[in-house]
């Protein structure tokens, strides 16, 4: 009888327990990235009273504009409870500034400083976008060409139309996490447990989902879209993507602290612990380290780590003739047209946003941008072609707002314009006369 009761117990025991294990890390998603399921009441940390700044000066000349931004992004940084703030500055070619605020990771008390890396999110489409670039530039492939002639066989024949100019658009049809029909895929982009060495193995993710419409119709805008470009530009390049992207992108900008990003923070490695905070304002505030999460099947779309000094590098590259002609530039940097000739809602060219922005003592600016979200990180880069400058902002939390968090990379761009007359950096408006 006792054993009977035995096997009993464990033939319902089992399945629940299962059923657990599985069940588990959809409500993890639910309670760290949504926000509608509690969380565990122990371990919530309150933000540290005193918080070290620090700052690098690469040419004298923006001494001035250096400390004032130093001292913007530190109340910046208190503004939005962000345990740690980092910024940069580059023009006409050169890093020529950084700071930092606050702390890399609380409780071993380690400060960041301007080489803590942060996750970049979506800021990864930019640099998967650059490497697209250096392809259509070399010839090596065209962006009006179906991926099939690329990338063959295709997981999903009814990518077969789709061509690299609608991927880098987002105006593939492809869904995003949410609208993914890939119910395995979706469970995976929830539990974020699962490794995938590589991007083509990525594809499983969404390889099961119809596309939302036909391709070069609409858009939509899909981290799925930059995944699946990266499996297209590995396949022309005949190499894996990340050997590619450290080749034609990182080498060359000289951007030697951008990696993928670990399932969490490392001190060790100059890597901020992402934080979630609890949402509440004022001294009730508090923050957590962020759950253990593999991000690698998102890595072009928005799997990495790296630094704004290293973002901004990627800017001025984006500005040097010898790496992008003015063509090449002026291609990726077009928003593109709906098949009504309308511009897209985002003003999405391809693998960046193009905007206007006001910022003080200039009016409105052109601002070639991407931002990026992760769990426990936001970036903002931004290049402003006329002033041959970049800035670049990370943090590592979230804000309910993303411009409550970038909205202080236009304070930090006003500092530094006006100083770019005695530094000799001449503007492209003053060049032309205008």
């Amino acid at each position: 009888m006792t054993k009977r009761k035995g096997l009993l117990l464990a033939t319902v025991s089992l399945p629940l327990i299962f059923l657990g294990w599985w069940l588990w890390p959809v409500y993890q998603f639910y309670a760290w990235n949504k926000g509608s399921l509690p969380l565990n009441p122990i371990g919530w940390l309150e933000l540290p009273r005193d918080n070290p700044l620090t700052q690098e000066l690469f040419d004298l000349t923006y001494k001035e504009a250096g400390t004032q931004s130093l001292t913007a992004i530190e109340k910046h940084r208190e503004k939005i409870a962000s345990p740690a703030i980092s910024a940069a500055v580059a023009a006409c070619g050169k890093l020529v500034w950084a700071g930092a605020a606050g702390w890399s990771d609380i409780e071993s008390e380690t400060p960041v400083n301007t080489d803590t890396r942060f996750r970049i999110g979506s800021t990864s489409k930019a640099l998967t976008g650059t490497a697209l670039a250096r392809l259509v530039q070399s010839d090596r492939i065209n962006l009006d060409t179906p991926i099939v002639r690329y990338l063959d066989p295709l997981p999903n024949t009814a990518w077969s139309s789709i061509t690299p100019r609608q991927l880098a658009s987002h105006m593939s049809g492809l869904p995003d996490y949410k609208e993914n029909g890939d119910l395995p895929g979706l469970y995976h982009t929830l539990a974020l447990r699962r490794h995938y060495d590589s991007v083509e193995s990525a594809l499983d993710v969404f390889d099961g989902s119809e596309l939302m419409f036909e391709p070069g119709s609409d858009f939509h805008y899909s981290t799925f879209n930059t995944v699946l470009l990266g499996a297209v530009i590995s396949a022309v390049a005949k190499e894996p993507y990340l050997s590619f992207m450290q080749q034609e992108v990182f080498a060359p900008a000289q951007m030697n602290a951008t990696l993928p990003a670990p399932v969490r923070g490392d001190v060790a490695n100059r890597i901020a612990t992402p934080y979630k905070s609890n949402g509440i304002t004022g001294t009730e505030h508090r923050v957590r380290e962020w759950r253990a999460v593999d991000l690698s099947h998102r890595l072009p779309g928005g799997g990495f780590v790296s630094t704004p000094s290293d973002l901004v590098r990627l800017g001025m590259h984006y500005l040097d003739d010898s790496y992008l002609s003015p063509q090449t530039r002026q291609l990726f940097w077009t928003p593109q047209q709906l098949p009504d000739g309308t511009t897209n809602a985002q003003h999405y060219a391809l693998g960046w946003r193009v905007s206007e922005r006001e910022i003080s003592g200039q009016g409105l600016v052109q601002v070639v941008n991407h931002g990026g979200v992760s769990r426990g990180g936001q970036s903002w880069l931004m290049i402003l072609p006329d002033y041959r400058m970049a800035v670049a902002v990370n943090i590592n939390r979230k804000t309910d707002v993303f411009w409550d968090f970038g909205s202080v990379s236009l304070e930090i761009a006003s500092e530094f314009l006006r100083a770019l007359p005695a530094a000799g950096c001449q503007s492209q408006i003053a060049r032309s006369g205008e």
